[in-house]
């Protein structure tokens, strides 16, 4: 999902019925039990903060429009 090209943004929902939104892949990291999410994203391209999610609580993932379109 992340290493597609074009990449397709998308939003997690999660157990707790939160949700993060993930438009660039350069903003997301898998590990073997987590996703870690960069948000608040500056001027420079460097996320202010992450969110580490862990992937028992990802309940469903949708596609999000691109800005580019």
């Amino acid at each position: 999902m992340l290493a597609r090209r074009p990449f397709q943004p998308v939003k997690l929902t999660l157990s707790s019925g939160q949700s993060c939104e993930i438009r660039h892949p350069e903003l997301a990291m898998l590990t073997r039990s987590d996703i870690l999410i960069g948000t608040g994203l500056e001027a420079d391209g460097v996320p202010s903060e992450f969110k580490i999610v862990s992937l028992l609580h990802v309940t469903a993932i949708e596609p999000l429009p691109s800005r580019a379109a």
